[in-house]
């Protein structure tokens, strides 16, 4: 299946390895985790995630859902996905082509995936289709404001496709999502993991500073902003950009 909206992501996809020892050091004491539950609690329902890359968040998943659905674009990466757990299924499939019916998922959730507003409406759509009325998507995102990592974005020319916090908000509001933040931290057991993941993420001007004041730093402050739109239980789906949601 072609699919047009695959943009292919460069950190995962060239080095998957490293990409997992990132997914390790992020928010260790779950604070995410437990936010994202409580916007959009997912035990024993069906839970899709989207942009799931190599897989390394659905064992926890499986953990926890009645159903695991991982969606993945890179072709790549789809069979170490589905090498992850045999509890989970993986599809290759994008945000605007998620390859499931009307209306059979609970709970969506997208990691640094997809949503880079403007531009996202037809990923949206997608996605208010394939869930239940009441169910909901959880968008992960970063903080550009508040931790260590927002200062490294606002740095990096590579970040610059993510937007700007101001726009990111706002296009989120107008679609009716809630918003919440979440401070964390990124966290390894070893230097040399920090400076290799960090290399991978960011130029070498975005960080070096940092790297050289804080020479025995393993660790960094990291914000997330979590954004959740819910299906309305009483609007119909519609497809013209319209999405029946609701929030603050």
């Amino acid at each position: 299946m072609a699919l047009e909206d695959f943009v292919r992501s460069p950190n995962q996809a060239n080095d998957p390895r490293l990409y997992d020892l990132e997914n390790e050091a992020l928010d260790r004491d779950g604070r995410v985790l437990d936010a994202m539950r409580d916007v959009a609690p997912w035990r024993d329902r069906v839970l899709v995630d989207l942009g799931c890359g190599s897989g390394y968040w659905l064992p926890g998943y499986a953990q926890e859902s009645a159903t695991v659905i991982g969606v993945e674009p890179d072709p790549n990466l789809v069979p170490l996905a589905r090498a992850r757990d045999p509890r989970v299924t993986v599809l290759h499939g994008s945000a605007e082509h998620i390859p499931l019916p009307d209306a059979s998922v609970d709970v969506v959730h997208a990691r640094f995936a997809y949503f880079f507003p403007p531009g996202c409406d037809a990923g949206l759509t997608e996605v208010m289709r394939v869930l239940r009325p009441g169910g909901s998507l959880v968008v992960v995102d970063n903080d550009r404001r508040h931790g260590q990592f927002a200062d490294f974005l606002a740095a990096s020319p590579w970040a610059a496709y993510q937007g700007s916090a101001e726009g990111t908000d706002t296009w989120w509001r107008d679609r009716g999502a809630q918003r919440r933040e979440v401070m964390s931290d990124w966290r390894f057991d070893k230097r040399s993991d920090l400076e290799a993941v960090l290399g991978m993420e960011f130029p070498p001007e975005a960080t070096a500073a940092w790297l050289a004041e804080h020479l025995d730093a393993v660790s960094f402050g990291y914000g997330y902003v979590l954004f959740s739109v819910a299906r309305s239980i009483t609007s119909p789906l519609r497809r013209t950009g319209s999405f029946g949601t609701h929030g603050s």
